[in-house]
């Protein structure tokens, strides 16, 4: 009993749904008495679950035109056109029997459809086989478009390649250069990817990924989310159908890749009711780019078809017929499609009554579909192509050598837009081809992405994305303070440039930054590593480019400049040279002016020493001695007092200021260059002190893994190691102090902050050397690259990091030792000029006091007498004046032998 009780109920289900399709399918009049059908072949869903209008409004417009032309009293061979509707399910092979079916049973002179590309792919030949011409209205594969493969294939929808072109002015609308595609492995989306990638390569657009979606597994044959995230452009075009699509989004939603930084834009429309309501902010923004008709545009159309088609659908099938903005593109390309086939059997026939012919259309009729043909095939072609009539979705006219549609190619892009009703496709720009993009008249804003106006960039933004930023600590770039909060916790707190420059760039960008401080032991290389590795996203301190670096990282655009410098202790040498004066000649050339000095006052005294009435009453010693003092004093510049008087003596008194002027230049100029050295000489005075060994290498001090090991190395030891090896800044500034090492490779940048401001008896010494630049490393190839130069150049344009670098290097807390130190010589300079001067004025007084020694004497001795004079009696005014006569006389005496000497 409960078998048959359960059998009935199935039956009564069964009986119930029959009656629902007959509701929907059975009101279409029929008229079997017709010779003449027209086959329409529209798609279903397997499970028979057709949510999809296109095909439902796609038949509809498709019996409209049929029954219209039987309206306007249309006959061949004097009977009204019939029509017969086929279903498919993609499946290729029903595809081939239900057109075969059709053929076998009917009289079948056109193929309306079928709905998708990979089917008319195989339809459109068995349709050239039978005779008879198939037009599609929704098969937009690039193949198909080719005359001589399929000579009997037409259609009313564009083809993918004003499709292609489209795109490409969509993208340089916005400037947006390159995408992913992501296309299901059939026709329709082989072809229709391959169409884009020529069009965009053609315009020197980038195609960086092309994903290919498994319509037989409904699946990726790749990670999307993988792919997508590690793209560096954030444009997504999907070619798929309505189907696929909706799995391609569902997917890619729950991976998080669809909005606010990823534009997406679709080739097929989907329901937007079907997504989870808690994804309506990731689908705003999408953009769809489909076919179009005139009146989308504004393009004329023929609403008198339009109009007539609408009152049939709605009498024949009211419950199918939506509000008339709504019926589907795809559905008006099905009627022209329908319309065009039967103007061209019209046409036939027309020229085939004119031409007295019996019947206009004939058949060879088979059981087996293939050896059916249809006679007349090659004038219904060639009628096709002399197609030309206003359609329902604009001029239709097709060509001998193409099968697209020549004129009446429309697309509109439609965006995904939030309101009070949920989300819905408005219409924000239409393309007419050939031509550009415009705005409809009802203008309407373009919603984005992310919810903002403004148009993306295209390419893999920063904003939003979490960095794991590794720094060091370096002093002034990163300062590490510890602070305690509030619950007594410590915790570090980083200051300085390079933290500055982070937050700077948080604000711009809007990424979220975690710093990660190295470890205290950690050297640049190996900072370097952690962004190669994978451990940092990226690095940012005082990061120096090189070309090993560069082998494992990429680097941005120069945070700031920078250069080798060498630091040593401020300590100047000590040792004092009292005869440091005699430096600017050597002891040979020394030797050299006095011989040159002697000879020349020998040879004066022979020429002169009977001429010159100041050498003719001397002595022959002191002759000489006055010419060795005449040849003196001219040689150093002051003159003698006394001249040459003969032309001898002329000649060689020229000489010496000849000599005398080379010779005392020569001298000042590398005095003064020597006091000048002397004054700030300290234990090296740059690097090519350094490369000519002046210093030990053992008294070298190179922090291991920075740029100053590497320049070492290269240009100093060869390669040899034979250094004092440091492992951090703080060790290089101990040892410097400690007197372990007498000089080491800094930055400016950091050397100049250190010595001005932390370690006053430290300073740099020479010019800087091996001239590079800071900069931020990041992965090879890293997708936000160009994100993150445009903002540093914008930074850069703007003196940001120039105030940057002011704010943090500028300042000086140690005292000035260009101003606490006087620039005046010290004593010491001359002290070894002022002994020999001190010799010389000793041994004058010693000489005077010889050549007088007897008026000195007598001097001393009558003093003596008068005051032994004074004691006992008063002396008289005479004989005092007489012996002041006689000083003077002694006096003035001295003077003149002084004098001559």
């Amino acid at each position: 009993m409960l078998f048959f009780h359960n059998i009935r109920y199935i039956l009564l289900y069964i009986t119930v749904e029959l009656l629902k399709i007959n509701c929907v399918l059975s009101i279409w009049p029929s008229d079997n008495s017709s010779s003449i059908y027209l086959l329409g072949l529209f798609y279903e869903k397997p499970n028979g679950s057709n949510t999809n209008s296109i095909p439902i409004q796609s038949r509809a417009m498709f019996k409209a035109a049929v029954l219209l032309s039987n309206k306007y009293n249309i006959k061949i061979n004097g009977n009204l056109i019939g029509w017969q509707s086929g279903q498919t399910t993609g499946n290729l092979v029903d595809a081939l029997s239900d057109a075969c079916r059709s053929v076998s049973q009917s009289n079948i002179v056109g193929i309306i459809g079928p709905h998708l590309s990979r089917e008319a792919v195989i339809i459109s030949p068995v349709g050239q086989s039978l005779g008879i011409p198939v037009i599609a209205y929704s098969a937009t594969s690039p193949d198909l478009s080719d005359k001589i493969a399929y000579p009997n294939f037409y259609r009313t929808v564009p083809s993918d390649n004003i499709a292609a072109k489209a795109l490409v002015k969509l993208f340089n609308r916005y400037d947006w250069t390159s995408c992913v595609i992501i296309y299901q492995n059939d026709a329709f989306g082989s072809g229709g990817s391959k169409t884009v990638s020529d069009a965009f390569y053609m315009s020197g657009l980038t195609i960086t990924q092309m994903i290919t979606f498994d319509i037989a597994k409904r699946s990726f044959r790749a990670d999307l989310k993988d792919i997508l995230m590690n793209s560096p452009t954030r444009i997504i075009i999907v070619w798929a159908e309505t189907v696929y699509t909706y799995i391609i989004l569902e997917e890619a939603l729950q991976s998080n890749v669809v909005g606010p930084h990823f534009t997406w834009i679709l080739s097929s429309r989907v329901s937007l009711d079907s997504f989870n309501i808690a994804y309506k902010d990731n689908l705003t923004g999408m953009i769809i780019i489909e076919p179009a008709v005139g009146s989308v545009i504004n393009a004329p159309y023929n609403m008198t078809l339009l109009n007539e088609a609408y009152k049939i659908w709605q009498e024949c099938e009211n419950e199918t017929y939506p509000e008339p903005k709504n019926v589907d593109y795809y559905a008006l390309f099905a009627f022209d499609a329908t319309w065009s086939l039967i103007k061209s059997l019209e046409a036939l026939c027309s020229s085939t009554i004119n031409n007295a012919s019996s019947s206009c259309l004939s058949f060879n009729s088979s059981s087996f579909c293939y050896d059916s043909r249809f006679i007349q095939s090659n004038l219904l072609l060639s009628q096709l192509d002399k197609t030309n009539f206003l359609g329902v979705s604009g001029p239709i006219q097709f060509g001998e050598n193409q099968t697209d549609r020549i004129s009446g190619s429309y697309y509109s892009i439609k965006n995904v837009q939030s309101s009070v009703y949920g989300l819905n496709y408005v219409s924000v720009l239409e393309y007419a081809d050939p031509g550009n993009f415009r705005v409809p008249l009802q203008e309407n804003t373009i919603v984005w992405p992310g919810n903002t106006l403004t148009p993306p960039t295209g390419r893999a933004s920063l904003k939003g994305v979490t960095l794991r930023i590794g720094i060091i600590q370096s002093v002034p770039y990163t300062i590490v303070q510890k602070t305690t909060d509030s619950n007594g916790q410590t915790r570090p707190e980083y200051i300085g440039f390079i933290p500055d420059l982070v937050e700077r760039l948080k604000t711009d960008i809007g990424f979220n930054p975690i710093l990660q401080l190295a470890l205290s032991n950690q050297t640049y290389d190996g900072l370097v590593e952690t962004v190669n590795k994978g451990i940092n996203d990226i690095a940012i301190s005082d990061i120096t480019v090189n070309s090993k670096r560069r082998k494992l990282v990429g680097f941005s655009n120069a945070i700031s400049e920078t250069s080798l410098r060498l630091i040593i202790r401020n300590t100047p040498d000590a040792n004092i040279d009292l005869f440091g004066f005699l430096k600017p000649f050597s002891v040979n050339l020394w030797i050299l002016v006095l011989v040159t000095c002697i000879s020349s006052g020998i040879l004066m005294c022979i020429i002169e020493r009977k001429d010159n009435e100041h050498l003719t009453d001397r002595s022959v010693s002191s002759q000489l001695i006055m010419s060795i003092w005449y040849s003196f004093a001219n040689m150093v510049g002051y003159g003698a007092d006394f001249s040459a008087s003969n032309a001898a003596g002329r000649l060689l008194t020229g000489g010496l200021y000849i000599l005398s002027l080379i010779i005392v230049a020569s001298y000042t100029a590398n005095l003064a260059s020597n006091l000048t050295l002397a004054k700030s000489q300290f234990v090296i005075s740059g690097i090519d002190d350094l490369k000519s060994g002046k210093i030990q290498s053992s008294r070298v001090g190179v922090r291991v893994g920075t740029v100053g090991e590497a320049y070492y190395l290269s240009h100093i030891s060869r390669g040899s190691k034979n250094y004092y090896p440091l492992t951090t800044r703080q060790s290089l500034y101990d040892n410097l102090l400690a007197g372990n090492i007498d000089v080491s490779f800094i930055d400016d940048g950091i050397g100049t902050y250190v010595t001005n401001n932390v370690y006053c008896n430290l300073t740099l010494v020479g010019a800087g050397f091996d001239i590079g630049i800071f900069g931020i490393a990041t992965p090879k190839q890293w997708l936000y690259a160009q994100d993150l130069d445009v903002i540093l150049l914008s930074l850069k344009e703007t003196g940001y990091l120039d105030d940057l670098i002011q704010k943090w290097f500028a300042v000086r807390n140690c005292p000035d030792s260009q101003t606490t130190t006087s620039d005046a010589m010290g004593v010491e300079a001359f002290g070894g000029l002022y002994i020999i001067y001190a010799v010389i004025y000793i041994l004058s007084i010693v000489l005077f006091l010889w050549m007088k020694r007897l008026s000195v004497k007598n001097v001393l001795f009558n003093s003596k007498l008068g005051k032994k004079f004074l004691n006992k009696s008063k002396y008289s005014t005479r004989t005092n004046s007489e012996r002041n006569s006689q000083q003077r006389e002694d006096h003035q005496m001295a003077l003149q032998n002084c004098t001559h000497f």
